[in-house]
């Protein structure tokens, strides 16, 4: 099936955010083993050298490291996991307000929003 990129960016850059998604909701623990870069190459519907590019960044970015001949794990630092969590939350609000200011809505039309979205998190 694949999964569901974005056209307007970098294959590579979302295969690291959902890495990072996956690392930050606990499916993969600190330290966890991540996907061999065939075996996400063959989930995600991608050439294994696109995955394997996302991996290196991963790794320059010091949120995986490398055991020669093992694997590729997260990190087992829980504070850089909880940095990237409050990096990807601020980068979907960001996102969010965005869309809302393209919107054009008024003050009124925003607030109700906010309410709606108070109400949907109650």
């Amino acid at each position: 099936m694949g999964f569901p990129f974005d056209p307007t960016r970098p294959i590579y850059l979302q295969i690291m955010e959902e890495i990072k998604k996956r690392a930050v909701r606990g499916e993969i623990p600190p330290g966890g083993q991540i996907p061999s870069v065939r075996d996400l190459a063959k989930e995600m519907g991608v050439n294994p050298n696109t995955v394997a590019r996302a991996y290196l960044e991963l790794e320059r970015e010091g949120f995986v490291f490398t055991k020669r001949g093992q694997g590729t794990y997260v990190t087992q630092d829980f504070a850089r996991i909880e940095q990237e969590r409050e990096r990807l939350a601020e980068s979907a609000r960001q996102r969010f307000l965005k869309e809302i200011e393209s919107l054009g809505l008024n003050e009124d039309q925003k607030a109700e929003l906010l309410r709606k979205i108070e109400e949907d998190w109650s």
